[in-house]
């Protein structure tokens, strides 16, 4: 298992972009960039007994793929500093693809490496019956997982990427590859082009982009058609509806929601005297923080007022919600416990109808959220715009 380098010492309090970089190895920026797994503290509800199908199929551009997906970030344990057994992180995944889900995220940055190697091993025996995802982006040696540090999109490493990245999940090609972050010494119209070039020789299907700064998300758009971009969304995080959200929906642009539960805290699993243990990502991040969790504390209010309303858990009201917004949108809520997977899966059932999004909606917006969502050092890394091509 490979834990991020110095994590533990980072003071959540005293953190900005070059020391956080620095300590981490930008490991732990790239890996809250996949779906945010509920971790080892319990979560509400229980629907396990129930073994709930995902039936449901959405669209992101031409891509078909189920009505949420599982994110797969945190198999190894290392983002929420727990120590999930590969074989069950192999088993859960195959336990969710049973009950219809076809959408895996993964990205060469988790574990570094590893995750990518434990999703192709779970899939292996329904591969073409499923749609895996994957990033690049970051200085990581493709071979050994070393990690240079800072963002890496030059064509040349892109291309040493795709072919590690095609060994390590046992597949022919990546069916939607994401641009992890932006890199700002990179015109997108390079990285853009590359993909291009890797779809035209069968080694990549589609292209995506992971927090982009809107004239980015443009200018790649022009390139090679992007089929989804992956931000984070969820009810404490609603950043993507200024801008991004109707590029879109005007260029016919699929969204995943990374971290659609908040890092768990929508989950109703957090309360004020949660106690998050040496090395959980979370410790850094605003929205935790003892005199803001208090604040944040009133959504989850709502959240649980809504679920005995619909005769649900949190989870799910917060994963439906999300579905509600657009029928494009997809949330990607990862977990490495059982229990949680079927929770999960479990808000398909729930329904909202109009008048109720606009109900929820209302008071979501009387309900002040407390903290960034990210430390400023990794808040950094999101919307930032390529440079352009020179000419």
């Amino acid at each position: 298992m490979h834990n991020f380098e110095g994590r533990d010492s980072m003071n959540s309090h005293d953190i900005d972009r070059r020391s956080f970089l620095r300590a981490s190895g930008v490991i732990a920026a790239a890996t809250i960039t996949g779906g945010l797994s509920s971790p080892a503290i319990g979560q509400e509800g229980g629907g396990g007994a129930n073994k709930p199908l995902v039936n449901g199929r959405r669209k992101l551009g031409q891509l078909e793929v189920s009505s949420i997906g599982l994110g797969c970030q945190d198999l190894t344990g290392a983002f929420y500093a727990t120590a999930p057994r590969r074989p069950d992180m192999i088993a859960l995944a195959r336990a969710a693809h049973d009950r219809g889900v076809t959408f895996f995220d993964a990205a060469e940055a988790y574990g570094p490496l590893e995750v990518e190697r434990i999703l192709g091993e779970a899939v292996a025996p329904f591969r073409n019956q499923v749609v895996i995802c994957s990033k690049f982006g970051w200085n990581i040696d493709p071979e050994t997982g070393r990690i240079a540090g800072g963002l890496n999109s030059r064509p040349e490493h892109i291309r040493l990427a795709v072919d590690g990245m095609l060994k390590r999940l046992q597949t022919d090609r990546i069916d939607l590859l994401y641009q992890h972050r932006v890199d700002p010494a990179v015109p997108i119209e390079d990285v853009a082009g590359t993909v291009k070039d890797l779809i035209a020789q069968g080694k990549v299907l589609h292209l995506g982009l992971s927090e982009p700064g809107p004239r980015t998300l443009r200018r790649a758009h022009a390139v090679q058609r992007v089929t989804a971009v992956q931000n984070e969304y969820s009810m404490m995080a609603r950043d993507p509806e200024a801008d991004i959200l109707p590029i879109c929906k005007e260029l016919g642009i699929g969204f995943v929601c990374w971290s659609p539960l908040a890092m768990a805290f929508l989950t109703g699993a957090i309360d004020q005297n949660t106690a998050l243990q040496r090395g959980d990502f979370r410790a850094m991040v605003p929205w935790f923080a003892p005199d803001n969790r208090a604040g944040n504390l009133a959504l989850v209010a709502l959240l649980k007022e809504w679920a005995r309303r619909k005769g649900a858990i949190p989870a799910q009201i917060a994963l439906s919600w999300l579905s509600a917004q657009e029928p494009w949108i997809v949330p990607i809520p990862g977990t490495t416990k059982m229990p949680h997977l079927l929770d999960n899966l479990g808000a398909e059932a729930v329904r909202f109808t109009p008048e109720e999004v606009r109900e929820m909606n209302a008071a979501l917006a009387r309900t002040p959220i407390h903290g960034a969502r990210l430390p400023a050092g990794v808040l950094a890394l999101s919307g930032v715009e390529a440079p352009a091509k020179q000419r």
